[in-house]
């Protein structure tokens, strides 16, 4: 058995209480949040231990911390707990500053504690049948990437009447004052890491287009950003985000031999589609039909829709657990974490975009899961 801790009993933590339902191998050694009404509502509904402080609960030594506070408590939690030689697993963002961003880092790895970041959708089936489609050569060479990460017109959402199973209110401040980018670009910025290797260089832009005023006359970040990311592969690509634009969670990897499409990268399975390309009459086009390429055998267990997702915030803290337990490597480590973190912070910082960002950090190769690994069916993912 293996034991997790709760720092942070908001919104999202309800996503990661009914994931850790999926695994029965794993306890929750106590919760803790500096808002008391709402840890007792967490505790209540998942019938799950309270700590009475933060150095409560790391003198409980959990196998590992998930650190799931406002982002602007990231850092600070972060740390005190890599400090007490705690393993941690944290929300996006790592850190609000790439400064901090990089104290954790240079923590966890003079310590050798284990650090890592969400998202963790890039060890989802989804992704992994994208991946493998790649190293399969489905498409030939990939050469261009659109990824789009819109939500809707977020100012005029019914947001106020959104609540966690547990009863917690969305935190529409936070996702404004941390940002579109911030918040989302990871979901597709981890899966396009794993494939093409680091990002070298970014040009962006990014703008506050809705003339918000936050609460206390903060400023928001902004509400949309494009940035066009240079893989160390030599794969381009274009990743948008905003909270204007209509809802579009689309992807499509552009190779010498057709198309790779998902539509979702908020679902462990959306459908991972191939496009082909055919002369008709002396014209090129792109075929009207798509196959569905899917797993020769079982993957990972999957969470019902909740709300907007249906992904397993598990498969993150699973992850580590497990490296933890073999002695090996995780494939989410704090190379990547801050590798994300400061990609971007550099979509999100970018303002008019004059000019090239150059990434100073590195995430290494990371091995793709087991089931995704030869062996899938006849060896090649099945359409």
């Amino acid at each position: 058995m293996a034991s997790i801790g709760i720092v942070g009993t908001g919104f999202v933590a309800d996503y990661y209480m009914r994931s850790l339902a999926t695994l029965p191998e794993v306890t929750v050694a106590g919760a803790w949040d500096i808002d008391l009404d709402r840890l007792h509502a967490f505790r209540k509904y998942w019938r799950v231990p309270a700590a009475t402080s933060l150095d409560d609960l790391i003198g409980r030594r959990p196998d590992l911390i998930l650190n799931l506070t406002n982002p602007g408590s990231h850092y600070a939690v972060s740390l005190a707990c890599l400090e007490a030689g705690l393993p941690v697993y944290s929300e996006k963002p790592l850190a609000t500053r790439l400064d901090d961003a990089r104290h954790l880092h240079r923590v966890a790895t003079e310590r050798g504690v284990m650090l890592a970041s969400a998202p963790c959708s890039a060890l989802g089936e989804s992704a992994q049948i994208l991946w493998k489609a790649l190293r399969e050569r489905v498409i030939g060479t990939p050469r261009l990437v659109y990824a789009e990460i819109d939500d809707g017109f977020l100012i005029r959402a019914p947001h106020e009447t959104w609540r966690s199973e547990s009863g917690a209110p969305w935190p529409v401040q936070d996702e404004l004052a941390v940002g579109c980018a911030l918040q989302h670009a990871g979901y597709y910025l981890t899966w396009l890491i794993a494939m093409f290797g680091s990002v070298t260089r970014v040009s962006a832009a990014s703008a506050e287009v809705l003339g918000l005023t936050l609460a206390e006359g903060a400023a928001a970040a902004p509400t949309y950003a494009c940035a066009s990311l240079f893989f160390e592969s030599g794969v381009v690509a274009r990743l948008t985000c905003s909270v204007v634009a209509p809802h579009d969670h689309s992807l499509r990897i552009f190779g010498d031999d057709g198309i790779l499409e998902v539509g979702e990268c908020w679902s462990n399975d959306a459908a991972v589609r191939v496009r082909r390309r055919h002369v008709v009459r002396r014209r090129l086009i792109d075929s009207p039909l798509t196959r569905r390429l899917r797993p020769g055998r079982p993957t990972h267990a999957k969470v019902g829709r909740k709300g907007a997702t249906a992904m397993n915030f598990a498969l993150g803290p699973q992850e580590m657990l497990a490296a933890k337990a073999e002695g090996r490597a995780s494939r989410l480590d704090a190379d990547l974490a801050l590798h994300l973190t400061e990609v971007a912070l550099a979509i999100q910082s970018a303002g008019d975009g004059t000019g090239h960002q150059v990434i100073a950090s590195r995430a290494g190769a990371a091995a793709p899961m087991p089931w995704a690994m030869g062996g899938l069916g006849d060896g090649r993912i099945r359409g």
